[in-house]
């Protein structure tokens, strides 16, 4: 069996810009509005659902906390959207991703350490793993595509290959 260990880097947007946003307050524009009452946080992404007349959906997702070291087994996309993913809790998660394209191979994988109060948005086609809670169960606010055509391909890794998935304080 051949064994693969991934180690997460810290989120960033550079790092993190082959494979969509990562989205902040910190830095954003911001616009007062309602007559002062509130700031408005302008424009964090584009979520790109309009594939095949597709329509926003906005979803809540409750992850359960996956204990470290964790196999990863699959990887899905969604060719017709982008995803974005929003904690709404202070607990950090983790986010492993490969580029678009054909099916990633297992040393394609890239890990990210996402802190409290950053979330993503995964591109159209960008490969990636179910949500990563850390620590306990963790809700997040989703937005993605919702209508007609097949917006999920999801890819299994074959069995003589362990890709193990580490903490971000584990790296050697």
């Amino acid at each position: 069996m051949t064994r693969l260990d991934l180690y997460p880097e810290m989120l960033s947007a550079d790092a993190f810009e082959p494979f969509g946003d990562v989205l902040m307050l910190e830095g954003a524009e911001q616009r007062s509005i309602n007559e002062g009452s509130a700031i408005r946080f302008h424009d964090l992404t584009r979520i790109d659902i309009a594939s095949e007349y597709g329509y926003p959906l906005l979803n809540v997702f409750r992850g359960q906390p996956k204990a470290l070291p964790f196999k990863i087994k699959m990887m899905e996309r969604h060719p017709l959207g982008s995803q974005a993913f929003w904690p709404l809790s202070a607990e950090p998660f983790l986010v492993v991703v490969a580029k678009p394209g054909t099916a990633p191979a297992p040393d394609a994988l890239r890990a990210f350490y996402a802190p409290s109060g950053i979330g993503v948005n995964y591109g159209k086609g960008v490969w990636h793993h179910p949500l990563l809670a850390l620590n306990k169960a963790s809700d997040f606010i989703v937005i993605d595509r919702g209508g007609d055509g097949k917006n999920l391909d999801e890819i299994s890794f074959t069995d003589d290959m362990e890709i193990l998935l580490h903490g971000f304080d584990d790296a050697p």
